[in-house]
């Protein structure tokens, strides 16, 4: 599984910052509760579509409840008021085939659509209570992108 994501973050070197403490910044505290691990995605994707990767493929990142275990990150510098460009539109549609052709990925989604997996057989979280609301990366971001990528028959939720 792919999940994109916005950093809502204004700057690459904020959100740098941010990741790189291996333990949670003290504004954390809705998450912290599960655990004091830091937030981070294997990949990240700056305004102007440069792509960073922050972790091998295959390592746990924290970015999303339930699904971290199978599930690959990809940060994207933005906000609901600083909307993802085309830049990062372009650069995580190459990122995405990427990964579809080096890996069976069979799902693409938005950080907001995590909780439809609950109760599926993907879901892995065992903390009934730890769920948070996200509206990253924006329904219109993933519809564009879902149209980008068609061809590639990804599912974008737990069916």
């Amino acid at each position: 599984m792919i999940v994109l994501h916005w950093t809502a973050i204004p700057s690459i070197e904020q959100t740098f910052q941010a990741f790189n403490s291996p333990t949670l910044p003290g504004a954390r505290k809705g998450i912290a509760s599960a655990s004091n691990l830091n937030v981070s995605s294997q990949f990240l994707i700056d305004r102007d579509g440069t792509i960073f990767q922050l972790l091998p493929d295959t390592t746990f990142a924290r970015h999303v409840i339930g699904l971290n275990y199978c599930a690959i990150g990809v940060e994207n510098v933005g906000s609901e008021k600083a909307q993802l460009t085309n830049a990062q539109l372009k650069a995580n549609e190459a990122l995405i085939r990427y990964l579809k052709s080096k890996y069976s990925i069979e799902y693409l989604i938005g950080h907001y659509e995590y909780t439809k997996f609950i109760g599926k057989p993907l879901w892995k979280e065992t903390d009934s209570t730890y769920l948070t609301e996200k509206t990253d990366p924006g329904i219109k971001f993933m519809k564009r992108i879902r149209k980008k990528v068609k061809d590639l028959n990804l599912k974008g939720t737990a069916e």
